[in-house]
């Protein structure tokens, strides 16, 4: 019988946040709707976390440790995310074996594909169908290959607050588990999870990923061309973001401010556009259904209109508790209206366990 309760650690750029499930009798792997029992955040500096990867051990630490003091969560168990340009995701076919032998081969076969050696790397696999290659039966499925000290600087950081990390999941497949229930499941689904300094593109068919991409572009970037465009501080800067927004006419006063949010806006909205075209050029039976956004970076006014006019693809906003109840000790469902799609992330860690 697997866990009842599991813990979700995001650690953001701007913020940790966490998320505690609740799977009643059987755990995670059973088909019982899961109940959101606590669930917090605490702001981090600018700088604490870069790319994905902590930089400051101790200011992060001190903030996962006012996390759980703040929200009083049942456990130090914790399952972690992983997400930047050093983690690279490609397609790969291996001979057909148990997956523990596949895993356990996986350094003798990616080298030639992957651009560290293999001894500074940690490796997985996630097996997504089986079908016949030349020499005999292959599973194909992704290969993810994460820079050690990316994932070392991370746990650390757990664990010097106090945790264990018992599971360190992609961010990518977090987002899937967390995003991808109901009708959504039989469907070609492009998650963007739009951070502070990344975005996370997952392509996801029949519930299974297909494609994941790390681009290098988020929402403090545009609130830093904003601040120096027009000589204001961070907290300004950020709060001119979201009065602009984008597609919408501003005064002459905020016209510098308007044309560093374009441009930021301009190479992300781009850069998505291009994954979709890529992922769409290998996979013409697979054409994406619906975007969905998630992240602080998808709630700036604008932003998903462009996103759809740009892809020429319907786009909605995320919201990651439709799939489950929301207890009182976690507030209750009005608590998190208007910003559940920040929690995707947390909860989708939670669910990695019954992977």
């Amino acid at each position: 019988m697997g866990k009842s309760r599991v813990i979700g650690l995001d650690i953001g750029t701007t913020a940790v946040r966490a998320a505690q499930l609740d799977f009643g009798s059987g755990g995670p792997s059973s088909s019982n709707q899961p109940t959101l029992v606590r669930y917090g955040e605490v702001p981090i500096p600018i700088g604490a976390v870069r790319d994905g990867e902590v930089t400051d051990q101790l200011v992060v630490s001190n903030a996962i440790r006012e996390l759980w003091a703040k929200v009083k969560f049942e456990s130090k168990d914790v399952v972690i995310g992983v997400g930047n340009q050093r983690v690279v995701v490609r397609e790969l076919s291996v001979p057909a074996m148990p997956l523990p032998q596949i895993r356990t081969s996986l350094p003798f076969q990616v080298q030639e594909m992957l651009p560290m050696a293999t001894d500074e790397a940690l490796l997985d696999f996630f097996p997504t169908s089986e079908g016949a290659g030349e020499s005999g039966p292959v599973v194909n499925g992704l290969l993810v290959a994460a820079v050690r000290d990316t994932v070392s600087a991370n746990v650390l950081a757990v664990e010097s607050a106090g945790l264990r990390p018992t599971m360190v999941d992609l961010n990518g497949f977090a987002l899937l588990r967390g995003m991808i229930r109901g009708e959504n499941v039989g469907r070609t689904i492009a998650l963007v999870d739009i951070g502070a300094r990344v975005t996370d593109v997952v392509v996801v068919a029949q519930g299974l990923p297909r494609f994941v991409r790390t681009l290098p572009l988020g929402g403090q970037d545009a609130t830093d061309g904003i601040a120096r465009s027009m000589n204001v501080s961070g907290t300004e800067a950020e709060s001119l973001k979201r009065q602009i927004g984008i597609g919408f006419s501003v005064p002459a006063d905020l016209a510098d401010a308007a044309e560093a949010l374009s441009d930021v806006c301009r190479h992300l909205i781009e850069a998505i556009r291009n994954t979709f075209v890529y992922f769409a050029s290998n996979n013409p039976s697979a054409s994406i259904d619906l975007v969905i956004m998630t992240g602080g970076g998808a709630h700036l006014p604008g932003l998903g209109q462009y996103l759809s006019s740009a892809s020429r693809l319907p786009v909605t906003l995320g919201n990651p508790l439709e799939a489950v109840q929301v207890a009182r000790t976690a507030g209750g469902r009005e608590a998190f209206a208007g910003h559940e799609s920040l929690m995707a992330l947390s909860m989708g860690l939670a669910y990695g366990v019954a992977a």
